[in-house]
């Protein structure tokens, strides 16, 4: 019996250090025979965009967000901007036709239905030969559209996505466990691209050639994700843009997090099992791997945190170190528990901070992947409200790859 919860525990870590560390470190060696690829020139001429901002009662942030889209720098007469409001029942969309004389569009969809069922009745109204989707509660530079359209100029590239960077206000310290996992994202992402491209595109700031966006996906599932997978299956790459950028505020509270990391993961697995095909590393080679690794292997982690707390329990009746170790684990467990139930009116300190952040996904995907197997749909959506983001320009802190940004 000892010797099985000692490989039952041993596979449980290896798995866990795998999906974080190991997999990392192997796509790294992996991307050292491929040469950074410098920034793509500008094209010669800028192709038409078309903008598409879904939203579901957005009233807080619409008007911001059209301003800041509008302030982008890009060809006016090359760029379509089309809100596509799922039913809303604030002022949303009284908001939005105050900006129909500036060259804004509103689709406005009778039901509630979901955001990808939004993105869906749109697509008869995209004129655009690049699509670029974007959200509501973020924010996008000025400058940082011609960087992500420019990397089509590369044949092979299907996708572009920004680059996600997690902000703050200088007062607010909430929830800063996200910071450190979207740098770490991030990170990743570059070493991806390098290899053989990313495996899921940014929903908040990502483009896609028209042609590949223009089918169908059922509701339930993630077009983001799935935009990454769409490219692959049609022969092109989805890259990781740096220069994009796109500032996104933290979600002040981690419960809320918590809500949305089980709504994404849950939409994310149903779509990779829709997309499964691309997991045969016959036909997709690398890609398969990268796939397996960066999302199976990661989704799996809580069901090894399980079953190497029940093999460590087994073993502390017997072996004296087990009995360290699980206590050591207790007290972590008891740290992250102290976080994650922390008043959401104060910020945590950096010691439960991060447990708690780290607990909180895992749990998530726990969750998560059983309500997939149950096969339940997350089609509607409420998005996560944010802090509206700063007008002045936020200042990254320590460099990008920290995913932090004072504002």
């Amino acid at each position: 019996m000892n010797l099985l919860a000692i490989a039952a525990l041993a596979a449980s870590v290896a798995l866990v250090g795998y999906a974080y560390v190991g997999y990392p470190c192997l796509v790294k060696l992996v991307s050292l025979p491929h040469r950074t690829r410098r920034p793509p020139d500008a094209p010669t001429a800028w192709p038409t965009v078309s903008v598409t901002i879904p939203v579901y009662n957005e009233a807080a942030t619409i008007a911001a967000t059209l301003e800041r889209t509008l302030q982008l720098d890009y060809p006016p007469d090359h760029r379509q901007i089309l809100v596509v409001s799922d039913a809303s029942t604030d002022e949303t969309d009284e908001i939005v036709r105050t900006f129909t004389d500036r060259g804004v569009e509103l689709l406005r969809l009778a039901v509630r239905r979901g955001k990808t069922a939004a993105e869906n009745a749109a697509l008869p109204l995209l004129r655009g030969e690049i699509i670029v989707n974007t959200d509501a509660s973020i924010r996008i530079p000025p400058h940082a559209l011609r960087p992500l359209i420019a990397a089509f100029t590369d044949p092979t590239v299907g996708v572009a996505s920004g680059r996600d960077v997690s902000i703050t206000r200088l007062a607010d310290e909430s929830n800063q466990g996200e910071s450190g996992y979207v740098g770490y994202e991030m990170w990743l992402r570059d070493l991806e691209t390098r290899v053989d491209g990313i495996v899921g595109a940014s929903g908040c700031f990502y483009a896609i050639r028209a042609d590949l966006h223009q089918g169908r996906l059922p509701d339930g599932l993630s077009r983001d994700f799935a935009a990454a997978l769409v490219a692959r299956e049609r022969g092109y790459r989805a890259v990781s843009v740096p220069h994009a950028l796109c500032f996104v505020p933290r979600t002040a509270s981690l419960r809320n997090e918590f809500r949305r990391k089980v709504r994404t993961m849950t939409r994310g697995m149903q779509t990779l099992v829709y997309k499964r095909h691309l997991l045969n590393p016959v036909r997709f080679g690398l890609f398969a791997w990268m796939l397996f690794s960066h999302k199976v292997c990661r989704w799996l982690v809580p069901w090894a945190a399980v079953v190497g707390l029940g093999a460590l329990a087994l073993l502390s009746l017997a072996v004296p170190w087990a009995r360290w170790v699980l206590g050591g684990v207790a007290v972590t467990l008891v740290v992250a528990g102290a976080g994650w139930v922390w008043p959401e009116e104060r910020a945590a300190p950096k010691l439960l901070a991060i447990p708690a952040y780290l607990l909180s996904g895992n749990v998530a995907a726990l969750v998560a992947s059983i309500g997939a197997m149950r096969g339940r749909r997350h089609a509607t959506w409420d998005p996560t409200r944010r802090d509206a983001v700063a007008s002045r320009q936020p200042k990254v802190a320590a460099g990008l790859h920290d995913g932090t940004v004072l504002s």
